[in-house]
This record gives C-alpha cells, structure tokens and sequence, in this order.
C-alpha cells in the first residue's frame, strides 16, 4: 500500500450543521446524523479510517458552504474566525496526522485576506478551501482583486469545492438524480474555475493555485476545444486557456475512481499536477485508496500522486 496525503477531508465545526444541511439533499434524517457524527468527529474512527487506506496526513476543510451563504457579513468573518480556531485545536492534538485549509469570510476580500494570512502564519494551515460562489459572487469578480493579492503573496493554495449554483439550472428541472453531486456540482464548480481561466486572472495573478477535485470537474477533457473556441471567438489572453490549466490549476481525484478519465487528467495536465483525495466521508470507506493502489501505474508516478506532489505544494 502505497504511503499517501489525502487533501478533500471534511470536518464541520460546532454550530455549523445548519450551514451543511442547505446541501446534504434528500438525504434521510438518520443518514444525516451519521454524517454530522463523522464529520464532528476526529479520533479513532477518522484515524482507523486513514491507517487503513495508508493515508499517512489528512488535509481538513470545513464540509460546505459553510459561512459562505451567510448573509450578515461581520457574522461571516467572525464564525470563520472561531471555525479555524477549533479546527486549528483539533489539529494540534494530532500535528502528526491532522493538516488544515482555512475557512474564508469571501463576502469581505479584506477579511477573507485577513484570515487567510492569520491561518497560514499562526494557526500553520497550507492554504484554503472556497465552497464555489459567495451569495452568488464568484471569485473572479474585481472586488475581490486584494484577496487574490494576498493569497498570491502567501503562496496559498486555493481549492475550489462544489457548491449549490446560484439559481437552479432548468435543463435539469424534472429530472431525478442529476442535480448536486450527479451533474450539477460538476457543471456549476468546471464553469466557476473556467471564469477565472477566460477573464484573464491568471494573466493578473500569474502565481495564483487553483485546486480542483473530481479530477479538474471536466476540463481535462475539453482542453483542445477550451483553445480552439478561444481563439474562435477572438478571446484576449496571453496565452491558451489549456496553458493556465496546466500551470495554475492543480487537481484530485476526490470523488472520480475510474481509470479512463484518470488517464485522460494525467495526459492532459501531467502526473505532477494530480494529487490524492477521498472526500470523507461522503464516498465509500476504501474506495479512493484501492483505486490509486491498483491503477496501473509506475511505482514512481503513483508515489508522486498519493504523496510528493502534496507534499511538495503544500510544504508537509
């Protein structure tokens, strides 16, 4: 079993369940107890969860949208604050195991900035995770700019999560089992992260890291007609859109334990730009840990994958 550092693990602080709840679907009542019980939870079952799929560092993030559909901006900055605290005292009893991404007030670029950098510099977190929009703004909104200073400055790494879209998307009124994690999830998080690719950020913060999961919410696969279009359509970059995605985009498998779009995500980005995730506890217990043990691969690439691109990125 191959030694690995696992980056989408969710955690929620106390106080936080209603915050998740506006996600967790149709989900039964009991169902929805298990999962507050694993994701309040930070002990013998997470870690038992982890010495068995070799998972030698789990990196936390709060499970969404968090304070990010918070509507009372100071409320936001002050429960994101006291969200990073306790997760930075859970992780303290466990510095061994236990790494964090931030949680952002996004609703204010200052504070969010803020917090990014008290985070990384005194609680010792490695960068944040976003849950998509904030009450329907998106993070390449100009508003935003000194965030991104601020975070390009740190060297902090962004990941991008899944969120509810602002508005229901009505190809998909009707239909039984396509919204959130189906489709939905991957249409709204892929379009978000193409945003940010096609107004020209990353020629404006040519040091900004994006983190995908779900193996780049479908990029990888359109990366020639992400090009073809741009150039179709008289798009002003300074390079292609496949250029940014390769040098600012980094990405998980969290959620996508199939060989063939692996494969298509390591020949179009490269092997050094994928990194493991299991999405706990929101997929099956083992199931990412014995997809990345037998996927046909070098013993060097798959190292690299489960671990060193981690660890390098993020310094653990």
């Amino acid at each position: 079993m191959t030694q690995k550092i696992a980056l989408e693990e969710h955690f929620l602080s106390p106080g936080f369940e209603d915050y998740w709840k506006t996600t967790a679907g149709e989900i039964t009542p009991d169902i929805f107890r298990q999962a507050v019980a694993r994701l309040a939870e930070f002990g013998d079952l997470r870690l038992g969860q982890m010495d068995r799929d070799g998972i030698a560092r789990a990196v936390l993030s709060i499970a969404g949208p968090g304070v990010q559909i918070e509507g009372d901006t100071a409320i936001a900055v002050r429960r994101a604050r006291e969200s990073n605290d306790f997760l930075a005292r859970e992780i303290a009893k466990r510095p061994d195991r236990y790494a964090g991404f931030a949680h952002l007030p996004m609703q204010d670029a200052k504070a969010a900035a803020d917090e990014l950098e008290r985070a990384m510099r005194d609680l010792r977190f490695v960068g944040a995770m976003i849950n998509g929009h904030t009450n329907g703004q998106y993070l390449d909104h100009p508003s935003l700019y000194p965030f991104w200073e601020r975070a390009e400055a740190l060297g902090a790494v962004i990941y991008l999560h899944p969120a509810d879209p602002p508005a229901a998307m009505p190809a998909l009124e009707g239909t039984y089992g396509l919204k959130r994690a189906t489709w939905e999830w991957g249409v709204e998080t892929g379009s978000h992260a193409l945003r940010l690719v096609f107004s020209g950020h990353f020629d404006r913060f040519p040091r900004a890291t994006l983190m995908l999961g779900h193996l780049g919410e479908m990029m990888p696969y359109l990366l020639w007609r992400f090009d073809s279009r741009a150039a179709f359509y008289g798009v002003k970059l300074a390079r292609r859109p496949s250029d940014y995605i390769r040098q600012n985009i980094v990405m998980t498998i969290s959620g996508m334990y199939s060989a063939e779009p692996f494969d298509c995500a390591v020949g179009a980005v490269g092997h050094q730009r994928i990194m493991f995730a299991t999405d706990y506890p929101f997929e099956p217990p083992g199931e990412a840990s014995e997809f990345i043990d037998h996927v046909p691969l070098a013993d060097d690439v798959r190292a690299d994958i489960c671990f060193n691109n981690a660890a390098r990125l993020l310094g653990l």
